[in-house]
């Protein structure tokens, strides 16, 4: 399944550059993710399921950075007991200049929900909207701190990339 989000931040391109370079070389967009991860599947396991994973593993490639865009490659999976019950996530984190003083930040990513047919109608039915809440809240996180920003949401125009948000629960090609 796709997934994904954007935000306009109101900083030039070389200073987003910047700074989300420093959130990736500080470890505090690690923590950013497993915090945005923790939140969204904790309230899965306050409703019952007893003994999941909340543990996640983050794995950040470095700013790969040309005059129209920069982007990092990151992988989210949960590890521990029920980690396989966990989709992983696998996503781009990109700036595009959108203005002289203005920044595209946006998220795409994709990941296959565990389980096989079950996870397919359990993603289908809930665990996408959780997906995109997890998405939401990290590009939100990744925004205030590299400097502020007005969310596209899950409504919002698709960016002139070619990522966007993500298609509503139960479309996509799986």
């Amino acid at each position: 399944m796709f997934v994904g989000d954007e935000v306009l931040l109101e900083i030039s391109f070389a200073v987003a550059c910047e700074r989300l370079t420093q959130l990736t070389e500080s470890g505090a967009l690690i923590t950013t993710s497993e915090d945005s991860y923790s939140r969204e599947t904790g309230t899965l396991t306050r409703v019952g399921a007893i003994g999941l994973s909340k543990l996640v593993r983050v794995q950040v490639r470095e700013l790969a950075r040309t005059e129209k865009s920069a982007g990092i490659a990151l992988r989210w999976e949960a590890v521990g007991p029920g980690g396989g019950l966990f989709p992983v996530l696998d996503a781009d984190v990109r700036l595009t200049p959108a203005g002289k003083h203005v920044t595209l930040l946006s998220m795409a990513g994709s990941y296959r929900p565990p389980l096989g047919t079950l996870g397919h109608a359990l993603d289908q039915a809930i665990l996408h909207r959780v997906a995109a809440a997890t998405i939401h809240g990290f590009v939100a996180q990744v925004a205030a701190r590299i400097g502020g920003g007005q969310s596209g949401g899950a409504a919002g125009t698709p960016a002139p990339n070619g990522a966007g948000s993500s298609p509503p629960a139960g479309e996509g090609p799986y």
